[in-house]
């Protein structure tokens, strides 16, 4: 394998685990704040005890997404040195803000949040983690701005082969831009919900039947729940963005070859790029003219219209029916888990199983989602303006496969690492006492404040 093809898995490799943290950290962040308002209206100290948990989740979290998000930038420079070099001129301000104006916020008020509740009033503690919440809000905006840029830059002016800014409002709010952030921050909503439902589900499925647990799956539940059809708008929409500005990446997600008026949904084929065509189609007739265009009779055109110029079909194919899939799984839990909880009726045990099966789930849908998009907009970097073999190191490939290989083995650790102390804390947070009767009729009484419950 050549370094361009190493470069490429290598920084596949990256993205793929740094993504899972902040994917977390962004919804978790709000879940957080809710947990406390929920402490200091109600004063029931089960909320406190809620936030006490779930801090220690999303800090772990955030610092395994620092410490991937550092390495990953590192690699503009040894593996992507073209990248720099012909965009830096609107890639460095949009990171810089970036960490200016979010990262920043969420290193500084996350202290707060983890060792404060004690040491500060709580009102301050309070809007620090709102401030952690909005930091991770801003940190989505300042990066999902430059990878929609990426995919439909405007605003600048080439120069001598070099690109730069004539117009930053244009660069920020770029054609994609809004589909891509709501869509992004509705997907980090539902791994944050199916995180929290899942590993409560574990915890009751080892023996806690303490208040807790049962009250952070119900909310977490609800907010999927209300979640998910949102998201499937948010797709919707999004999907009619890309058919407008990217039409080869919706020709390669619907395995399209020719252009078609009224062309089928596959639900599922096997593309065959060598000779163009699919076998083993199962076809909804007029199905993807009816959901892109909204015609039955809509027009798409097909791979064929941009011979050279568009992405690899098969993974482009399956990542997003694999995201649609797992949305589909994600909707009927949610929904038939919020239905026992309106009915007041306790969970099944399949279904909490279920639930707990499905506490990384978010994960999946969110990595097939992120490779439609990475994968659909080759063979540019950024589309129309540097193609992804241009911006490639001239490493030798020797050096690329240590260096891969070292990531591979490092990140694989510390997954494993990451996904064992979840299931650590959860098992002893089992052994944790329930709070007494007393314990809680003096929180209800006032006579406790939440920040000592």
């Amino acid at each position: 394998m050549d370094a361009f093809l190493l470069s490429r898995l290598q920084f596949a490799l990256n993205i793929s685990f740094h993504i899972l943290f902040p994917t977390i950290t962004m919804a978790m962040g709000w879940f957080l704040f809710y947990f406390k308002l929920r402490s200091n209206t109600s004063g029931h100290p089960v909320w406190m005890r809620m936030y006490r948990f779930w801090v220690r989740v999303f800090a772990l979290s955030f610092a395994l997404g620092v410490v991937s998000g550092v390495t990953m930038s590192f690699q503009f420079g040894t593996n992507w040195p073209g990248f720099m070099e012909k965009v830096g001129n609107v890639a460095g301000p949009l990171l810089g803000y970036e960490v200016l104006t979010a990262f920043f916020l969420e290193a500084t008020f996350l202290g707060i949040m983890l060792f404060g509740i004690r040491r500060v009033p709580n009102w301050l503690h309070t809007a620090s983690t709102l401030i952690v919440a909005l930091g991770t809000t801003t940190s989505a905006f300042w990066i999902l701005a430059l990878n929609s840029w990426m995919q439909t830059p405007q605003g600048f002016e080439m120069v001598d082969g070099v690109v730069y800014a004539t117009n930053w409002k244009e660069i920020i709010f770029n054609p994609s831009f809004p589909y891509r952030f709501v869509h992004m921050m509705l997907a980090s909503g539902l791994t944050a919900s199916f995180l929290i439902a899942g590993l409560s589900a574990y915890r009751m499925l080892k023996g806690d039947d303490k208040l807790a647990p049962k009250l952070a799956l119900k909310t977490a539940t609800y907010t999927a729940a209300v979640l998910i059809p949102l998201q499937i708008f948010a797709g919707d929409m999004h999907g009619l963005n890309t058919l407008e500005h990217q039409p080869q990446k919706v020709a390669a997600m619907e395995g399209l070859w020719e252009t078609t008026e009224g062309a089928p949904l596959l639900l599922f084929a096997i593309p065959d790029e060598e000779s163009r065509e699919n076998h083993f189609e199962i076809p909804v007739p007029y199905g993807a003219s009816l959901i892109l265009t909204h015609e039955l009779q809509g027009e798409i055109k097909g791979l064929n219209e941009f011979k050279g110029e568009h992405p690899p079909v098969a993974p482009v194919f399956f990542g997003f029916r694999v995201m649609v899939g797992m949305g589909l799984l994600m909707l009927a839990v949610s929904w038939l888990g919020s239905l026992y909880h309106l009915r007041n009726k306790t969970l099944p045990t399949w279904l909490k199983r279920t639930f707990a099966g499905m506490a990384f789930s978010g994960w999946i849908a969110t990595l097939a989602g992120w490779y439609v998009t990475e994968i659909g907009r080759q063979p540019y970097l950024v589309s129309g303006v540097l193609r992804t073999q241009d911006a490639v190191t001239q490493l030798p490939p020797a050096n690329v496969v240590l260096s891969f290989s070292l990531y591979a083995i490092i990140y694989t650790v510390l997954l494993f690492a990451y996904m064992g102390t979840l299931m650590l804390m959860c098992r002893r947070a089992v052994e944790i006492e329930e709070i007494s009767t007393e314990e809680r009729e003096m929180a209800k009484a006032g006579k406790m404040s939440p920040a000592n419950t």
